[in-house]
C-alpha cells in the first residue's frame, strides 16, 4: 500500500485550510497539526493563538479530519527568537520567517509528524516542487505575487523529500474561492502580516521589552549631527518615516532616509539622496544550495527581499562566501536578510547577506 498519511500544518488561515481540503479530496489520510510557537503574550490583546486554534479546529471539523495541538514555543525561542534578538543587537536586520521555515516547520514540525506516523507533511506555502529520479527541485509558484520561495531558500533540500505544496498552481483568489465553495468559514479571513510574535503592536514597543534603547547621534553623509536616534535596532535601511530630522535650516525640503548603521560609534547615517541607498554588490554567507555543484553558476537571477522580482546578476563562490554583483543597482540591500538565487522559476539556493561590498 502506497504511503498516504499526511500531516498538514493547520494554522487557522485560509491557505492551510484549503491545503488540507485538497489532500482530503485526493484520498489522503489527513491529520491537522496546530503549532503554537509563541506563548509570551498569552494574556495580552496581541496574542491571536486562541482564535487561530479555534479557527483551525472548526476547519478540521468541517472537513472531518483530526486536529492535534503541539507547543513548539521553547524550540522557537531557542532557534528563531534568540537569533532575532542577537542580530538586531549586532546592527543587522534578521528574517525570522526564513528561520521559522528552516528550524521549525521543516525540522521540528516535520520530525514530530514523522514520529507520529505521517508519511508526508504539507503546508500552505505558495511554492512548487518537482521530483525526478535524481533530484528535488524547488520552483516559484504560479501566483508570482504570493510566491514564498524566498522564505524557503534556506531549507535543506532533503527536507522536501516527503513534502507537499498543494497550492503551487493556484492563485490566492482561487484559494479563497475554493474555501468559499466548500463553506469553510476562513475563506475571507485576513492574511497575517509581519512578524508572527509581534502581531498588531508597534514594533518599537515590542523590541523595547527585550533590547535596551541606546540613543545616539543621527548624522548626514558628511558626518554632521542632525538629530538623535532612540537605538540602532529600531531603524531599517531605507526607512523614511519616524526619523524626526525634517525642517532643518539650510537643508533641502526633501525626505531623509536611513542609509546605514555604524554600530561601533552608535551612529545612524541618513541621506536625502535616494541613489545613496542603492548598491550593486553584496557578500553573503551561510549558503544553502539546491544543486549539486553551485560552482558551475556564474550568472543567474537573484532577489534580496520578498515579493521582489529576481534580477540578473553574476555570482562567484569564494569558500563559504557568495559574492553577488547585480547588473543594475538594488535598493536598500540589508545585512541579516537573505539573497535567493533563481534560474527561471527554479530556486538554485540562497545565502544570508553579510555586507554590502564596494567592489
Amino acid at each position: 500500500m502506497e504511503p498516504n498519511r499526511v500531516a498538514v500544518g493547520l494554522s487557522g488561515g485560509v491557505d492551510s485550510a484549503v491545503t488540507a481540503l485538497l489532500l482530503k479530496q485526493e484520498g489522503y489520510e489527513v491529520e491537522g497539526i496546530f503549532m503554537k510557537n509563541w506563548d509570551e503574550d498569552d494574556d495580552t490583546e496581541y496574542c491571536t493563538a486562541i482564535q487561530d486554534y479555534e479557527d483551525a479546529q472548526r476547519v478540521a471539523d468541517q472537513i472531518d479530519i483530526p486536529l492535534h495541538a503541539i507547543n513548539f514555543a521553547a524550540e522557537y525561542w531557542d532557534s528563531v527568537f534568540e537569533d532575532f534578538l542577537s542580530e538586531y543587537a549586532a546592527g543587522r536586520t534578521p528574517n525570522p520567517d526564513v528561520l521559522c521555515n528552516r528550524n521549525i516547520k521543516f525540522a521540528v514540525f516535520q520530525d514530530y509528524a514523522e514520529m507520529q506516523g505521517a508519511d508526508w507533511i504539507a503546508t500552505g506555502h505558495y511554492a512548487r516542487l518537482e521530483r525526478n529520479s535524481k533530484s528535488i527541485e524547488l520552483h516559484r509558484s504560479d501566483d508570482l505575487d504570493k510566491d514564498q520561495t524566498y522564505f524557503l531558500q534556506a531549507v535543506p533540500v532533503e527536507r522536501f523529500d516527503r513534502c507537499f505544496f498543494p497550492l503551487a498552481r493556484l492563485t490566492k483568489a482561487e484559494v479563497r474561492n475554493t474555501a468559499k465553495r466548500h463553506a469553510l468559514h476562513v475563506h475571507s479571513k485576513k492574511d497575517s502580516t509581519g512578524i508572527c510574535f509581534i502581531g498588531e503592536r508597534r514594533f518599537s514597543d515590542f523590541l523595547n521589552r527585550y533590547l535596551p534603547k541606546e540613543p545616539g547621534p543621527i548624522v548626514d553623509t558628511h558626518g554632521t549631527v542632525i538629530g538623535e536616534h532612540i537605538g540602532l535596532p529600531y531603524y531599517t535601511l531605507g526607512q523614511r518615516q519616524g526619523l524626526g530630522v525634517g525642517g532643518m535650516r539650510n537643508a533641502e525640503e526633501a525626505p531623509w532616509y536611513v542609509m546605514s548603521k555604524r554600530s561601533k560609534t552608535n551612529e545612524l547615517v541618513v541621506t536625502q539622496n535616494q541613489s545613496d541607498l542603492e548598491a550593486t554588490n553584496l557578500v553573503a554567507d551561510e549558503p544553502n544550495w539546491f544543486i549539486e555543484d553551485p560552482s558551475t553558476i556564474d550568472r543567474c537571477d537573484a532577489t534580496v527581499r520578498y515579493r521582489s522580482t529576481p534580477k540578473p546578476c553574476a555570482i562567484k563562490i569564494d569558500g563559504t562566501d557568495v559574492k553577488v554583483s547585480f547588473d543594475e543597482p538594488q535598493r536598500a540591500i540589508t545585512p541579516g536578510q537573505y539573497v535567493a538565487f533563481y534560474d527561471g522559476s527554479r530556486v538554485l539556493g540562497g545565502a544570508k547577506i553579510k555586507r554590502v561590498d564596494a567592489k
